[in-house]
């Protein structure tokens, strides 16, 4: 698979993906914070509009896209048959619904019931996702190995076992709430790379896969056909992820006709293009709305995926400056890591019962907290890539 090669040099992908992760971090501690313009935050369920907020996990759905030809093509490029990329993808698949499922859980905890501090179950659950999820180093013996990932599947266990949602009237163990941040980009990494599997990278089949994932988000939500698929609903995560593989794909087929510039000027167009489309098809199907996954949201929020990518190849690939992202950098070559190590923060937080100042809770104060947040987030992500403290699926 020829997207390879070409994707081992594009590292604008790591840049994206590192912009998008610290954005994710921001927005999610922003959301904390009253009196910021409305623009920045989430539109409300039953609003018609697009928040900066809005478009931050379809830009990871979306980057998460373009880098399933890479990872898939790489393994089939050192000789892995297709039994063992298929099964690469479902322990994927697997770690990200397991780690959803047990974070949508802790929202719906009750700690009278269970006896044992929220703070404190979230904390054991992320460690032990670390323990059965580390890029282990090779010198590490497999005994040791085997121990740890041992110990962090029965402290999840226990977990398990131990947890009390629900009310005193209403109890009740862990159930699939629904998937999570996590479990939605697992579902619709399942579905793209077994896609991109089964067709071989191949372009045109591909485009049909992301035609009907479209389909299927518009016709749900036109009411043209209510399909209401299982796991995947109405399309909308396959569909941004799909447009990922699909740019990737079609970025190494051009690039490999030495068509550069053309390139820019047909991912511009692109971009553009699917905004336009998402602007028409806004009064017929439910106006733009995250919340409910319309097909506007869809479509404006892949032509912004474009655009903010074909910025990055020029800046990055083509004019050198990927110094410039050095310091956030860590965001993209440990995403996963950097994504939970908020959950640690905030746990923390409650154990000892800190509160920021009220300066910080609110207006530019509390911008410039979940700022440096970000920020901080990504440096101990860091520092923890540096120790060889990484996840890995």
């Amino acid at each position: 698979m020829q997207t390879t090669q070409l994707l081992k040099r594009l590292q604008s992908i790591d840049v994206f993906r590192a912009i998008t992760m610290l954005l994710m971090v921001f927005v999610n501690d922003a959301s904390g914070v009253t009196g910021l313009p409305a623009w920045l935050g989430h539109m409300g369920a039953d609003e018609d509009g697009l928040g900066f907020a809005d478009t931050v996990f379809p830009a990871f759905l979306f980057i998460a896209g373009m880098s399933i030809p890479f990872a898939i093509g790489n393994r089939i490029s050192r000789g892995a048959t297709f039994i063992q990329v298929f099964f690469y993808i479902v322990s994927r698949y697997f770690a990200l619904i397991v780690m959803g499922f047990f974070h949508v859980n802790s929202e719906n905890y009750n700690a009278t019931l269970a006896g044992f501090p929220q703070p404190l179950w979230i904390i054991a659950i992320t460690l032990a996702f670390f323990l059965i999820w580390l890029d282990y180093r090779s010198e590490v013996s497999r005994m040791i190995k085997f121990n740890l990932i041992a110990s962090g599947v029965i402290l999840l266990l226990g977990m398990a076992v131990l947890y009390k949602g629900g009310t005193p009237d209403a109890a009740a163990g862990m159930k699939p709430y629904w998937w999570g941040i996590l479990g939605i980009i697992g579902w619709a990494y399942f579905v793209s790379a077994f896609i991109y599997l089964v067709t071989k990278g191949n372009f045109y089949l591909l485009l049909i896969g992301y035609v009907v994932a479209g389909f299927i988000n518009v016709a749900d939500h036109t009411g043209f056909i209510k399909l209401n698929l299982p796991l995947i609903g109405d399309a909308s995560s396959v569909s941004l992820m799909m447009g990922g593989v699909l740019l990737s794909v079609l970025y190494a087929q051009l690039t490999n006709r030495r068509k550069d510039r053309s390139i820019r000027i047909a991912f511009v167009a692109l971009g553009i293009s699917l905004i336009v489309a998402g602007v028409i098809i806004r009064p017929y199907a439910e106006g733009i709305s995250k919340i409910h996954s319309t097909p506007a949201w869809v479509f404006i929020c892949t032509g912004i995926s474009i655009l903010t990518f074909t910025t990055l190849i020029w800046l990055v690939d083509i004019k050198a400056k990927q110094h410039w992202f050095n310091f956030i950098r860590p965001a993209g070559t440990s995403t996963l890591t950097c994504y939970l190590v908020p959950y640690f923060w905030y746990s923390l937080y409650n154990l000892v019962n800190f509160h920021y100042p009220a300066i910080f809770n609110h207006d530019a104060g509390g911008l410039f907290r979940s700022v440096v947040f970000a920020f901080l987030v990504v440096r101990l992500t860091g520092f923890l890539e540096k120790k060889k403290l990484r996840l890995k699926i």
